[in-house]
């Protein structure tokens, strides 16, 4: 098969003939049809994994069809068409067997810790417990596109942000999880205020339906954005999101919070240790969140809406391209974000 082969941390990917995997005995082979270009491969192309070895396969937010099942697996068959979490659980540990998939203690992620899906073929552990039945009528490019970054914002508001009509909604960088959540917030029927550096973020976000944009010209800082947000917000917003990660953005956040107001963490935090306004936690009762990612026993609900139309995932579909532009797809990500939305290869 044709695979994305990164052979050094930060060099040039190249696209090689590289062996078909082989199915896990628990496990499928899947024929990729489509798989999102993330800014997590940037991670661990950047050599930001610990769990990466070289020389690997990235790629982890696919949709495809299923060509082989391994012996000990049961509900699926060669020709079923799936997506899968990129957290494949093992669904035997305390974390599984409590339905929390999303954080199993025994966890596999293709394109971190196995190949991934920048290839022709993808294999996937635990198939009974993580594939995904797409409904008919789905585009690859479509399901792709849930990957890891519109699931992700999905479960981060309608879990832990707990987000009600009216209600402020604060969306701190507005690349594919941005974007995702400022599209599901306006869809439950809250307000949005969109926070990135990026004109181009800032007009995306609303174009999905967020009222207010906060930009450079109020946000010098944490403290800038945070007063900025509550300043339009009338006091602060009921649910904030981190969707970049950095010291920065999740300071804001949180003080952009109103009293009792939650924030959810979903960028991953790579620039050194991160303090916090721990007085201002204990003072209005807010509430701090993690989150990472939806177990495939929840995706069910989410499709629902996407299939029904209140969600349109093709509106965050940016550039659709080929195998041989992901190195060049992924090297655009190490300059300024563009909000061009997302960028999905197709094998």
């Amino acid at each position: 098969m044709r695979a994305v082969v990164v052979t050094e941390h930060g060099a040039a990917p190249s696209v090689v003939e590289s062996p078909r995997p082989a199915c896990p005995p628990h496990g499928v082979v899947v024929r990729v049809a489509a798989t999102g270009v993330c800014r997590s491969d940037w991670h661990g192309w950047q050599g930001h994994d610990p769990d990466i070895t070289l020389p690997y396969v990235p790629g982890h937010e696919l949709a495809g069809t299923v060509v082989e099942a391994g012996p000990d697996v049961v509900e699926w068959t060669a020709g079923d068409v799936v997506t899968v979490p990129f957290v494949c659980a093992c669904g035997e540990c305390e974390a599984c067997l409590a339905g929390e998939q999303q954080v199993c203690e025994r966890q596999t992620q293709p394109g971190f810790t196995q190949d991934g899906s920048f290839a022709q073929y993808v294999a996937l552990d635990h198939a009974d417990v993580n594939l995904v039945r797409l409904p008919a009528g789905l585009s690859p490019v479509t399901a792709a596109a849930l990957g890891c970054r519109f699931a992700t914002a999905y479960r981060a508001l309608t879990v832990h942000g707990r987000v009600q009509p009216g209600q402020w909604v604060a969306v701190h960088g507005c690349g594919g999880v941005g974007l995702s959540a400022v599209m599901i917030a306006v869809a439950a029927g809250a307000r949005v205020v969109a926070v990135d550096v990026s004109a181009a973020a800032r007009d995306a976000a609303a174009r999905l339906g967020a009222e207010v944009a906060v930009g450079p010209d109020g946000a010098d800082d944490a403290d800038a954005v945070a007063r900025a947000v509550r300043a339009v917000t009338g006091g602060g917003a009921h649910v904030s999101l981190d969707a970049l990660g950095s010291s920065e953005t999740a300071r804001a956040s949180l003080l952009g919070l109103r009293r009792r107001g939650r924030h959810v963490q979903v960028g991953l935090l790579l620039d050194g240790p991160t303090p916090l306004p721990m007085d201002r936690v204990v003072a209005w009762e807010l509430e701090l969140y993690g989150s990472h990612g939806m177990a495939a026993h929840e995706y069910a609900a989410m499709l629902a809406r996407v299939v029904a139309g209140e969600l349109d995932l093709d509106r965050l579909v940016g550039a659709v391209i080929g195998l041989d532009e992901v190195p060049a797809a992924l090297a655009a990500m190490s300059g300024p974000p563009t909000g061009a939305g997302m960028t999905v290869a197709v094998p």
